[in-house]
Protein backbone atom coordinates (compact mmCIF):
# COMPACT_ATOMS: atom_id res chain seq x y z
CA UNK A 1 0.00 0.00 0.00
CA UNK A 2 1.11 3.98 -0.35
CA UNK A 3 1.79 5.98 2.81
CA UNK A 4 3.14 9.69 3.52
CA UNK A 5 6.22 8.56 5.34
CA UNK A 6 8.75 10.84 6.79
CA UNK A 7 12.69 9.94 7.20
CA UNK A 8 14.08 13.01 8.45
CA UNK A 9 11.96 16.38 10.13
CA UNK A 10 12.21 19.15 7.92
CA UNK A 11 10.21 20.99 4.42
CA UNK A 12 7.53 19.46 2.75
CA UNK A 13 10.05 18.17 0.84
CA UNK A 14 11.01 15.07 3.28
CA UNK A 15 7.68 13.45 3.01
CA UNK A 16 7.86 10.30 1.03
CA UNK A 17 5.23 8.51 -1.16
CA UNK A 18 6.24 4.84 -0.34
CA UNK A 19 5.15 1.35 -0.52
CA UNK A 20 5.04 -0.47 2.07
CA UNK A 21 3.37 -3.95 3.41
CA UNK A 22 -0.32 -3.60 4.54
CA UNK A 23 -0.49 -3.73 7.91
CA UNK A 24 -2.24 -6.63 9.26
CA UNK A 25 -4.77 -6.21 11.99
CA UNK A 26 -4.09 -7.38 15.72
CA UNK A 27 -5.84 -8.17 18.97
CA UNK A 28 -8.14 -5.47 19.31
CA UNK A 29 -7.69 -3.78 16.16
CA UNK A 30 -9.87 -2.88 13.04
CA UNK A 31 -7.90 -3.06 9.67
CA UNK A 32 -9.67 0.37 7.67
CA UNK A 33 -9.65 1.18 4.08
CA UNK A 34 -9.16 5.01 4.45
CA UNK A 35 -11.46 6.82 2.53
CA UNK A 36 -10.61 10.29 3.67
CA UNK A 37 -7.38 11.76 5.78
CA UNK A 38 -7.56 15.12 7.77
CA UNK A 39 -4.59 17.38 7.08
CA UNK A 40 -3.92 19.55 10.65
CA UNK A 41 -1.30 21.57 12.08
CA UNK A 42 -0.14 18.88 14.08
CA UNK A 43 1.01 16.90 11.26
CA UNK A 44 3.16 19.89 9.83
CA UNK A 45 4.81 19.98 13.51
CA UNK A 46 5.38 16.72 13.51
CA UNK A 47 7.29 16.96 9.90
CA UNK A 48 9.02 19.86 10.79
CA UNK A 49 10.14 19.21 14.97
CA UNK A 50 8.82 15.73 16.14
CA UNK A 51 7.76 15.54 19.45
CA UNK A 52 6.85 12.54 21.79
CA UNK A 53 5.81 9.42 19.57
CA UNK A 54 7.26 11.13 16.16
CA UNK A 55 10.96 10.38 15.72
CA UNK A 56 11.86 9.30 12.46
CA UNK A 57 10.62 7.42 10.57
CA UNK A 58 7.30 7.41 10.69
CA UNK A 59 4.04 8.09 9.03
CA UNK A 60 2.22 11.03 9.22
CA UNK A 61 -1.48 11.35 9.55
CA UNK A 62 -3.61 11.23 13.18
CA UNK A 63 -7.59 11.33 11.54
CA UNK A 64 -9.78 10.25 9.55
CA UNK A 65 -12.88 8.32 7.89
CA UNK A 66 -13.30 4.97 5.77
CA UNK A 67 -14.49 1.48 6.08
CA UNK A 68 -13.46 -1.65 8.56
CA UNK A 69 -12.28 -4.12 5.94
CA UNK A 70 -10.57 -6.55 8.46
CA UNK A 71 -10.87 -7.74 12.50
CA UNK A 72 -7.82 -8.76 14.39
CA UNK A 73 -8.81 -11.12 17.68
CA UNK A 74 -11.23 -9.93 19.67
CA UNK A 75 -11.95 -6.44 17.99
CA UNK A 76 -15.59 -7.79 17.14
CA UNK A 77 -16.50 -7.57 20.38
CA UNK A 78 -13.70 -4.61 22.24
CA UNK A 79 -15.73 -1.39 20.65
CA UNK A 80 -19.24 -1.88 23.35
CA UNK A 81 -21.57 -4.76 23.42
CA UNK A 82 -22.55 -4.21 19.38
CA UNK A 83 -18.86 -4.65 18.60
CA UNK A 84 -17.68 -3.87 14.81
CA UNK A 85 -18.42 -5.40 11.71
CA UNK A 86 -16.82 -5.53 8.51
CA UNK A 87 -18.26 -3.06 6.42
CA UNK A 88 -18.96 -0.66 8.95
CA UNK A 89 -18.03 3.28 8.35
CA UNK A 90 -15.87 4.85 10.93
CA UNK A 91 -13.92 7.74 12.08
CA UNK A 92 -11.15 7.96 14.23
CA UNK A 93 -9.60 10.50 16.32
CA UNK A 94 -5.96 10.90 16.55
CA UNK A 95 -3.96 7.40 15.28
CA UNK A 96 -1.03 8.19 14.07
CA UNK A 97 -0.22 6.41 10.05
CA UNK A 98 -3.26 8.23 8.94
CA UNK A 99 -1.61 9.14 5.60
CA UNK A 100 -1.85 5.88 4.04
CA UNK A 101 -4.30 3.59 1.98
CA UNK A 102 -4.65 1.11 4.85
CA UNK A 103 -4.44 1.81 8.52
CA UNK A 104 -4.60 -0.80 11.13
CA UNK A 105 -6.74 0.91 14.56
CA UNK A 106 -7.27 -0.11 18.11
CA UNK A 107 -11.33 0.05 18.06
CA UNK A 108 -10.93 2.09 21.14
CA UNK A 109 -10.39 4.55 18.98
CA UNK A 110 -12.94 4.42 16.23
CA UNK A 111 -16.66 5.27 16.30
CA UNK A 112 -18.76 5.02 13.66
CA UNK A 113 -20.55 7.03 11.35
CA UNK A 114 -24.02 8.05 10.96
CA UNK A 115 -25.57 7.63 8.02
CA UNK A 116 -25.82 11.24 7.20
CA UNK A 117 -22.46 12.19 7.62
CA UNK A 118 -20.17 11.46 4.39
CA UNK A 119 -16.70 10.42 4.95
CA UNK A 120 -15.17 13.71 4.23
CA UNK A 121 -17.16 15.68 6.85
CA UNK A 122 -16.43 12.55 9.28
CA UNK A 123 -12.66 12.66 8.58
CA UNK A 124 -13.18 16.71 9.02
CA UNK A 125 -14.34 17.29 12.38
CA UNK A 126 -13.05 14.57 14.62
CA UNK A 127 -9.42 16.12 15.37
CA UNK A 128 -10.87 19.94 15.03
CA UNK A 129 -14.79 18.94 16.04
CA UNK A 130 -13.79 17.32 19.09
CA UNK A 131 -10.98 20.23 19.77
CA UNK A 132 -13.73 22.58 19.56
CA UNK A 133 -15.87 20.71 21.47
CA UNK A 134 -13.52 20.17 24.25
CA UNK A 135 -12.60 23.86 24.23
CA UNK A 136 -16.25 25.18 24.37
CA UNK A 137 -17.44 23.19 27.28
CA UNK A 138 -14.27 21.82 29.67
CA UNK A 139 -11.67 24.01 28.94
CA UNK A 140 -13.86 27.06 28.99
CA UNK A 141 -18.26 26.41 29.41
CA UNK A 142 -19.62 29.15 27.12
CA UNK A 143 -22.43 30.69 28.45
CA UNK A 144 -25.67 33.08 26.75
CA UNK A 145 -23.71 36.40 26.30
CA UNK A 146 -20.49 35.45 26.58
CA UNK A 147 -17.80 37.08 24.42
CA UNK A 148 -15.11 34.60 22.54
CA UNK A 149 -11.93 35.74 21.14
CA UNK A 150 -11.69 33.40 18.20
CA UNK A 151 -7.75 33.50 16.28
CA UNK A 152 -7.42 32.30 12.64
CA UNK A 153 -11.61 32.38 12.57
CA UNK A 154 -11.81 31.00 8.77
CA UNK A 155 -9.45 27.95 9.33
CA UNK A 156 -10.90 24.18 10.51
CA UNK A 157 -10.84 24.79 14.40
CA UNK A 158 -11.71 28.33 14.09
CA UNK A 159 -14.67 28.06 12.47
CA UNK A 160 -16.27 25.07 14.48
CA UNK A 161 -15.23 27.07 17.43
CA UNK A 162 -16.93 29.73 16.25
CA UNK A 163 -20.12 28.00 15.32
CA UNK A 164 -19.90 26.23 18.71
CA UNK A 165 -19.74 29.09 20.75
CA UNK A 166 -22.82 31.08 18.87
CA UNK A 167 -24.68 27.62 19.24
CA UNK A 168 -23.96 27.81 23.12
CA UNK A 169 -25.45 31.48 23.02
CA UNK A 170 -22.21 33.12 22.85
CA UNK A 171 -20.71 35.81 20.93
CA UNK A 172 -17.58 36.13 18.49
CA UNK A 173 -14.79 38.83 17.82
CA UNK A 174 -13.32 36.58 15.13
CA UNK A 175 -9.09 37.01 14.26
CA UNK A 176 -8.09 36.68 10.46
CA UNK A 177 -4.83 36.95 8.93
CA UNK A 178 -6.16 38.39 5.40
CA UNK A 179 -9.41 40.97 4.11
CA UNK A 180 -10.40 37.86 2.20
CA UNK A 181 -10.78 35.67 5.00
CA UNK A 182 -13.39 37.93 6.56
CA UNK A 183 -16.12 36.62 4.78
CA UNK A 184 -15.55 32.97 5.87
CA UNK A 185 -14.93 33.64 9.29
CA UNK A 186 -18.18 35.59 8.83
CA UNK A 187 -20.68 33.12 7.40
CA UNK A 188 -19.12 30.97 10.20
CA UNK A 189 -21.24 33.25 12.94
CA UNK A 190 -18.51 35.79 13.84
CA UNK A 191 -20.07 38.76 15.06
CA UNK A 192 -17.13 41.28 14.50
CA UNK A 193 -14.02 40.44 12.64
CA UNK A 194 -10.80 41.70 13.05
CA UNK A 195 -8.34 41.65 10.18
CA UNK A 196 -4.71 41.00 11.75
CA UNK A 197 -1.19 39.86 12.48
CA UNK A 198 0.36 39.30 15.23
CA UNK A 199 -0.20 41.24 18.46
CA UNK A 200 -2.00 44.38 19.03
CA UNK A 201 -6.00 43.58 18.90
CA UNK A 202 -6.12 44.07 22.49
CA UNK A 203 -7.99 47.47 22.40
CA UNK A 204 -9.84 46.74 19.78
CA UNK A 205 -11.47 43.91 21.53
CA UNK A 206 -12.01 46.36 24.67
CA UNK A 207 -13.61 48.42 22.36
CA UNK A 208 -15.95 45.85 21.07
CA UNK A 209 -16.79 44.56 24.73
CA UNK A 210 -17.26 48.12 26.28
CA UNK A 211 -13.86 48.55 28.04
CA UNK A 212 -14.50 44.49 30.17
CA UNK A 213 -12.44 42.24 27.47
CA UNK A 214 -13.55 39.32 26.32
CA UNK A 215 -14.60 36.07 28.51
CA UNK A 216 -12.32 33.32 26.71
CA UNK A 217 -9.93 33.92 24.16
CA UNK A 218 -9.36 30.85 21.93
CA UNK A 219 -5.83 31.27 20.52
CA UNK A 220 -3.57 28.18 18.33
CA UNK A 221 -1.82 31.64 16.88
CA UNK A 222 2.11 30.83 18.77
CA UNK A 223 3.96 33.29 20.76
CA UNK A 224 3.27 36.29 18.58
CA UNK A 225 -0.32 36.72 19.98
CA UNK A 226 -0.09 35.11 23.36
CA UNK A 227 0.64 38.77 25.33
CA UNK A 228 -2.50 40.38 23.59
CA UNK A 229 -4.84 37.46 24.04
CA UNK A 230 -4.26 37.93 27.69
CA UNK A 231 -4.42 41.77 27.79
CA UNK A 232 -7.87 41.17 25.78
CA UNK A 233 -8.97 39.37 29.02
CA UNK A 234 -11.59 40.67 31.33
CA UNK A 235 -10.25 39.78 34.86
CA UNK A 236 -10.81 35.98 35.92
CA UNK A 237 -11.25 35.21 31.57
CA UNK A 238 -9.94 32.57 30.25
CA UNK A 239 -6.82 32.08 27.73
CA UNK A 240 -6.91 28.92 26.10
CA UNK A 241 -3.58 28.42 24.19
CA UNK A 242 -3.34 25.56 22.09
CA UNK A 243 -1.11 24.06 19.51
CA UNK A 244 2.60 23.76 21.00
CA UNK A 245 4.19 23.12 17.14
CA UNK A 246 2.96 26.63 17.59
CA UNK A 247 5.22 28.00 20.21
CA UNK A 248 5.62 27.79 24.14
CA UNK A 249 6.16 30.97 25.67
CA UNK A 250 8.24 31.20 28.80
CA UNK A 251 6.87 33.80 31.49
CA UNK A 252 6.18 34.65 34.89
CA UNK A 253 3.00 33.94 36.85
CA UNK A 254 3.68 37.68 37.72
CA UNK A 255 3.34 38.34 34.12
CA UNK A 256 -0.42 37.24 33.99
CA UNK A 257 -2.96 40.47 34.28
CA UNK A 258 -5.74 41.27 35.40
CA UNK A 259 -6.28 37.75 37.58
CA UNK A 260 -6.66 35.62 34.33
CA UNK A 261 -6.75 32.18 33.79
CA UNK A 262 -4.43 30.55 31.59
CA UNK A 263 -5.07 27.03 29.99
CA UNK A 264 -2.63 24.57 27.89
CA UNK A 265 -5.62 21.97 26.86
CA UNK A 266 -3.73 19.02 24.95
CA UNK A 267 -5.01 16.96 22.50
CA UNK A 268 -4.56 14.26 24.80
CA UNK A 269 -6.80 15.66 26.87
CA UNK A 270 -10.00 15.95 25.18
CA UNK A 271 -11.04 12.36 25.06
CA UNK A 272 -9.02 10.60 27.43
CA UNK A 273 -11.08 7.40 27.33
CA UNK A 274 -12.99 5.26 24.50
CA UNK A 275 -16.51 6.10 26.49
CA UNK A 276 -15.76 10.05 26.24
CA UNK A 277 -14.93 9.91 22.82
CA UNK A 278 -17.90 7.92 21.44
CA UNK A 279 -20.12 10.68 23.56
CA UNK A 280 -18.33 13.74 22.21
CA UNK A 281 -18.44 12.42 18.69
CA UNK A 282 -21.92 11.98 19.19
CA UNK A 283 -22.64 15.12 20.60
CA UNK A 284 -20.37 16.77 17.15
CA UNK A 285 -22.43 14.69 15.12
CA UNK A 286 -25.46 15.88 16.58
CA UNK A 287 -24.63 19.23 16.23
CA UNK A 288 -24.11 18.55 12.25
CA UNK A 289 -27.24 16.92 11.78
CA UNK A 290 -28.83 20.21 13.71
CA UNK A 291 -27.79 22.22 11.88
CA UNK A 292 -25.51 24.10 14.44
CA UNK A 293 -22.44 23.36 13.11
CA UNK A 294 -20.85 23.10 9.87
CA UNK A 295 -17.86 21.47 7.14
CA UNK A 296 -15.81 24.36 4.89
CA UNK A 297 -13.25 21.74 2.68
CA UNK A 298 -10.71 24.02 1.80
CA UNK A 299 -9.05 21.34 -0.46
CA UNK A 300 -8.75 18.22 -1.71
CA UNK A 301 -5.58 16.55 -2.47
CA UNK A 302 -4.63 13.06 -3.62
CA UNK A 303 -2.07 11.07 -1.62
CA UNK A 304 0.92 11.89 -3.86
CA UNK A 305 0.27 15.77 -3.30
CA UNK A 306 0.24 15.40 0.39
CA UNK A 307 3.43 17.92 0.31
CA UNK A 308 1.52 20.58 -1.63
CA UNK A 309 -1.33 20.12 1.08
CA UNK A 310 1.41 20.76 4.03
CA UNK A 311 2.54 23.67 1.61
CA UNK A 312 -0.93 25.20 1.32
CA UNK A 313 -1.57 25.23 5.12
CA UNK A 314 1.54 26.44 6.45
CA UNK A 315 1.49 29.51 3.57
CA UNK A 316 -2.35 30.68 5.61
CA UNK A 317 -3.57 30.71 2.00
CA UNK A 318 -6.53 28.16 2.87
CA UNK A 319 -9.69 28.46 4.77
CA UNK A 320 -11.63 25.74 6.01
CA UNK A 321 -10.12 21.79 6.07
CA UNK A 322 -7.85 20.37 3.84
CA UNK A 323 -8.81 16.54 2.78
CA UNK A 324 -6.19 13.98 1.48
CA UNK A 325 -8.17 11.22 -0.34
CA UNK A 326 -5.63 8.00 -0.81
Amino acid sequence: MRAIRVEQHGGPEVMDVADIPEPVPGPGQALVKVAVAGVNYMDVGARQVGGPGWAPPFLLGVEGAGEVVALGEGAATADGPEGLAVGDRVAWFYHPGSYAQLAAIPVTSLVRVPDGVDDETAAAVMMQGLTANHFTTETYAVRPGDTAVVHAAAGGVGRLLTQMVKARGGSVIGLVSREDKAPVAKEAGADHVLVWSGGGFEDRVRELTGGEGAHVVYDGSGTATFRSSQLALRPHGVHAYYGPFMGVPSFAVTDLPNSILLSYPMVQHHVRTPEALRRRSAEVFAMLAEGKIGVRVGGRYALAEAAAAHTDLESRRTTGKLLLIP
